[in-house]
């Protein structure tokens, strides 16, 4: 194993998860159901050591729920493993930041079932064709963490483009976002001849153009504000009366790669203020999951960082973010000035590597360590043939040091991997808002 220059505790899943497999005997299956009876199974094996089988079995079924989504899990083949994910599964259990998650996402109850083998569901998909609509005048427009990013967009050319700081996570309320929002798309607007749609691309899980949860409404609550706060793109939107449409940031990543290069099979990653991910199939469709990686576990090892929002371990927001560069700096030996902004952190150790500073390029070198092992973990669950990475961490020579750093992992242990994918890091400009341009392209 390649150990990350600044991390030598790293325990990557793809790892754990193959060595548990080479011992295990016995069939367990897996059935995660979310929207209208769509279904993601998956059949695996456990072996005789409970505590192992309960690790494996939970940090699986968090992976299938954080990559497809969903608010039923059916197990079988264990009933004592079924009773852990059971009670970890729970508002009180140690999986109750998913529950709620997940609870709101769909409004309704999140439900573990035990079934016998031949009563488990098989799986249901339902795949979509998603943007590529480019005539006329358009506005694209992705909400991240630390800046928004707005396009005009006339028949598929960019007429005008900028990024525009807004700080969503610290605001409490609601209109808030619903102003800022609004007049982004409206200064958009402003450099065309005329205004025919506007597209989204947006943080969070969404259903029907609502954002049923994310991290831009951190500090909104949620007993007061929690509809206006899945409401607010459609409210916005409404009011602006044009056609419309919302997609999650990591799909219009992916979205943004394939219509720029005419490839398929690409799995987009954005590394900004937290981690999104985004999937476009081999045959050019999104697949309905949600694909939230931020949560999808990447580091078994039980001390590793912990997110705050979740409460979990070795999860991809604390590996693939600004959060990554932040919480790497001290081993890197740089000390950063407490009173920036979590952005200006960032920007801050990109200068030290632009500078040629060493410490500050172990930083990204160790991302991409850490990203190459996340790849073949990804691979299990999407088939792979491109892979474009975005977002603020990517820009400048960090972004290649990372590539860089995840092409040695997997020529070095994935060589059928490194073969297979194929990377694109979009150039400066396009990587900051080339997500802003794809979204343009969203309504029909």
């Amino acid at each position: 194993m390649l150990k990350p220059i600044l991390d030598d505790q790293f325990v990557p899943a793809v790892y754990f998860n193959r060595d548990f497999l080479k011992t295990a005997n016995r069939p367990f299956s897996i059935a995660v159901e979310r929207e209208d009876g769509l279904v993601y199974r998956r059949d695996t094996m456990l072996g005789d050591d409970f505590q192992q089988n309960c690790l494996y079995a939970e940090r699986l079924i968090k992976t299938i729920l954080w990559c497809a989504g969903g608010w039923k899990v059916m197990l079988s083949g264990d009933h004592d493993v079924f009773c852990y994910i059971r009670d970890a599964y729970t508002k009180t259990g140690l999986r109750a930041f998913d529950v709620d998650f997940w609870s709101t996402t769909y409004e309704r109850d999140f439900v573990v079932e035990e079934r016998e083998m031949q009563d488990m569901p098989e799986n249901k998909v339902r795949p979509l064709s998603i943007g590529r609509n480019l005539g006329g005048c358009r506005v694209g427009f992705d909400a991240g963490g630390s800046d928004m990013k707005v396009a005009a967009v006339v028949d598929g050319e960019t007429v005008w483009a900028e990024e525009i700081v807004w700080l969503p996570k610290l605001a409490e309320d609601i209109s808030y976002h619903h102003e800022h929002i609004k007049a982004a798309i409206l200064k958009a607007a402003e450099h065309m001849p005329s205004f025919d749609a506007v597209g989204v691309s947006t943080a969070g899980v969404l259903v029907a153009n609502r954002a049923m949860v994310s991290h831009l409404f951190l500090k909104v609550p949620k007993d007061t504000q929690g509809e206006a706060c899945k409401n607010v793109y459609v409210d916005v939107l409404e009011e602006l009366g044009v056609p419309y449409a919302v997609a999650n940031d990591g799909d219009v990543a992916a979205l943004a790669a394939s219509m720029d290069m005419d490839v398929n099979g690409v799995l987009g990653i954005a590394m900004g203020t937290s981690q999104a991910g985004g999937y476009v199939d081999v045959n050019g469709n999104v697949t309905g999951w949600h694909n939230e990686l931020a949560f999808v576990p990447v580091d078994y090892n039980p001390d590793s960082a912990v997110d705050e929002w979740s409460g979990d371990y070795g999860c991809g927001v604390k590996y693939f973010s600004q959060d990554a560069v932040i919480r790497l700096a001290p081993k890197a030996g740089i000390t950063l000035d407490e009173n920036l902004t979590l952005a200006e952190k960032l920007k801050a150790v990109q200068k030290l590597v632009a500078e040629g500073h060493e410490g500050a390029k172990d930083i990204f070198r160790t991302i991409g360590t850490y990203f190459g092992y996340a790849i073949a973990n990804y691979a299990d669950f999407y088939d792979i043939q491109y892979l474009q990475i975005s977002g603020r961490v990517t820009s400048g020579e960090g972004g290649d040091l990372i590539i860089a750093g995840a092409k040695e992992v997997l020529k070095a242990e994935f060589p059928a991997l490194f073969e297979q994918v194929k990377f694109i890091l979009p150039d400066e400009m396009d990587r900051r808002v080339g997500q802003a341009v794809a979204a343009a392209s969203l309504p029909a």
